[in-house]
């Protein structure tokens, strides 16, 4: 008898379904890349925070697409698949495939500029569906204002992209506009691959008195290519992405991307307890960071100003 009991026992053990607090949770990002990563680990610390510990309650799925767009659909039907609870897609190209690829998984993206130019949702306040998330939109008038403080004699912007990123062309059509506004004039170098970074970043020598960048994932991917061509031709790099900063662009004004990461948490944390996502308002991140780097001024051929290195929320020497 007793045999039989613990045999029922065993057989019960394998039939029982998991707790009811346990839980999948799947990320994907498009390239891995500083900004990126740290929104990966972000969404992990809010997850802790709120009592979803990996190895304990929390199944954690992570998966890169480096970089191709075909990859991050392919990843997006594979999670579809294998139904996580939460799918947290980093950045606009994966939130797009995932978006795609299921219409009853909670999706919760992040690192997404323009959410609604890059057809996630209809409506920022009332998403419906199975999707919300969060928005880094730039700031793109203090940027402008940021490089008119060191460089007060620039007259022409030059925007390095990848044309093939909804992002950057949204992105790109702001800042034509707060230039305008700002007595500034645009000219744009395109780049759709990571090998053709440095070479759209020579394009620019001549015709611009600084480059910026976005947060474009294909370009931030390479950009010590682009941070080569600013240092020979002593031509400005700015960028609105401030993990760059320590990599050698000059000066960025933007978010701290692991705490991107904590705020996307806390929205996936929301619908773990119960909440439709459909019903949560896409956010757009909160808090910007100053970050300025005195070596990369210094090799292209630019002094700061002693206010804005006061003002900065970090200075790399």
């Amino acid at each position: 008898m007793r045999t039989l009991l613990l045999a029922f026992a065993a057989t019960l053990a394998i039939s029982l379904p998991a707790r009811a607090d346990d839980v999948t949770v799947a990320v994907t990002a498009i390239v891995e890349h500083p900004a990126l990563d740290a929104t990966r680990d972000g969404v992990k610390e809010a997850l802790a925070a709120a009592g979803y510990k990996e190895g304990e309650n929390l199944t954690f799925l992570y998966e890169s697409a480096q970089g191709n767009p075909a990859t991050a659909a392919q990843i997006a039907r594979q999670f579809a698949g294998e139904a996580p609870n939460v799918i947290v897609p980093i950045s606009t190209p994966s939130a797009q495939a995932v978006v795609s690829a299921t219409r009853d998984i909670p999706v919760v993206f992040t690192a997404v500029s323009d959410p609604l130019g890059a057809q996630l949702v209809r409506d920022m306040d009332k998403p419906g569906g199975n999707v919300t998330g969060l928005s880094d939109m730039s700031p793109v008038a203090e940027h402008l204002a940021l490089i008119k403080e060191i460089l007060p004699e620039a007259k022409t912007i030059g925007y390095l992209y990848n044309s093939g990123e909804a992002n950057s062309v949204s992105l790109l059509a702001v800042l034509k506009e707060e230039a305008e506004k700002a007595g500034l004039s645009v000219v744009e170098s395109a780049a759709t691959k990571s090998a053709e970074v440095q070479g759209a970043a020579r394009a620019l020598v001549g015709r611009a008195d600084a480059i910026y960048i976005p947060t474009d994932n294909t370009i931030i991917s390479a950009l010590e290519g682009a941070v080569a061509v600013a240092v020979e031709s002593k031509l400005p790099l700015f960028t609105a992405d401030t993990d760059s900063v320590q990599r050698g662009a000059l000066a960025a004004l933007g978010f701290n991307y692991r705490d991107v990461g904590k705020q996307t948490g806390e929205i996936v944390v929301r619908i773990l307890k119960g909440e439709n996502p459909g019903d949560i308002p896409v956010k757009v991140a909160a808090g910007t960071d100053l970050v300025v780097n005195k070596a990369a001024a210094e090799k292209m051929g630019v002094t700061l100003p002693e206010g804005l290195l006061g003002r900065a929320t970090r200075v790399i020497e």
